[in-house]
């Protein structure tokens, strides 16, 4: 068995093109699989590149890198239509389990449980999706194909969840005028 933890995208990214490894973030999915018994078989860790971690805005909306955690998306000063998100971070098993289980890895894992999936939904996100040859993007209703089934294809990860930047100022919009009481 080979355990593989890159610090850079290109080396985690020429990893999967060379075999079909599996990918471990949180790794609260695998491990609770794995119970007692040893992991088979290569892995390749992404918690250590940094470019797949934390919550930014910009004019293009945000975006949540596949490595952040429940705990962060819950301790974020995010806007208003992000709570039901919020509240999905909270939800998630444990403390200790929301520490370490990240947001992407819940929507990779295409469970039919995935607390993920239908805020997600609603906050119209979409999935950045990267591999050698480069990034492409795909509405996360599309992205989730059945139970524990995506539109991954081999040599490829998810790098970040996107959403939209409309409906956040949809929602400021509506919350700073007369109608805020429908929110």
């Amino acid at each position: 068995m080979a355990y593989h933890r890159p610090t850079d995208l290109s080396d985690a990214f020429g990893i999967l093109a060379e075999s079909d490894i599996p990918i471990l973030a949180g790794g609260t999915d695998v491990f609770a699989v794995e119970t007692g018994r040893e992991l088979r078989g290569d892995v390749l860790d992404i918690t250590a590149i940094t470019q797949l971690g934390g919550i930014t805005q910009s004019d293009d909306g945000w975006r949540i890198g596949a490595t952040t955690t429940w705990s962060e998306i819950a301790n974020s000063p995010l806007p208003a239509a992000f709570s039901a998100l919020q509240q999905a971070a909270r939800e998630v098993g444990s403390l200790q389990v929301q520490n370490s289980a990240t947001v992407a890895g819940n929507l990779c894992n295409a469970s039919p449980a995935a607390d993920g999936g239908p805020p997600l939904l609603v906050l119209d996100a979409s999935v950045e999706i990267g591999s050698q040859n480069g990034t492409r993007q795909m509405p996360l209703a599309e992205f989730i194909t059945g139970v524990r089934k995506t539109a991954l294809q081999p040599g490829e990860l998810v790098t970040a969840i996107q959403i939209p930047p409309s409906l956040c100022k949809v929602h400021q919009h509506f919350k700073n005028s007369a109608h805020a009481s429908i929110w």
